[in-house]
């Protein structure tokens, strides 16, 4: 089996994000800068996909409550976007990033495979951070891994990537 790079892994989630945005929305999304940690996020709206096979870890995307309703309704093409309708969008471009994700590791490096969505809400926090008081929102994931954030050029979208 082929070593896979950081940059490579890296290219995959950015190259998927934006394909994703501008194949179903027609929207461009413009990376920022590879952290190479995941820090607390602090996300009206979280999509979680895990991978597993030869490439185990998660993808995760967070963003705001206004961004997500314009995915919303650009995904689903609705005029306005409720709440069931958000978290169908969210899972739908969390499952669609991880599957871009999933057919490159595929065809290149071997046996992946994805699990179902799952979309929640809250604060993302390192498992070494202590709750604050009386916080029953977060929800603890492991520090190791990455963060991309990305936006469009207006500001009017905002999430983060997160793989580990």
């Amino acid at each position: 089996m082929a070593t896979i790079s950081f940059e490579e892994i890296m290219f995959t989630i950015m190259s998927a994000t934006q394909d994703t945005f501008k194949t179903y929305m027609n929207i461009d999304l413009l990376a920022g800068k590879v952290d190479k940690r995941v820090d607390p996020v602090d996300s009206d709206v979280t999509g979680i996909v895990g991978v597993a096979g030869d490439r185990v870890g998660y993808i995760i995307i967070a963003t705001d409550k206004l961004s997500a309703q314009i995915i919303a309704k650009e995904l689903l093409m609705v005029d306005e976007a409720d709440d069931e309708c958000i978290r169908d969008a969210v899972g739908e471009l969390t499952n669609n990033i991880a599957g871009v994700f999933k057919t490159k590791y595929h065809e290149q490096y071997g046996n992946v495979a994805l699990g179902l969505p799952l979309v929640i809400s809250g604060q993302l926090r390192a498992i070494a951070e202590p709750p604050e008081a009386n916080d029953k929102s977060s929800i603890n994931v492991q520090s190791k891994g990455v963060t991309i954030p990305f936006k469009t050029a207006d500001g009017s979208i905002s999430i983060k990537v997160m793989v580990y």
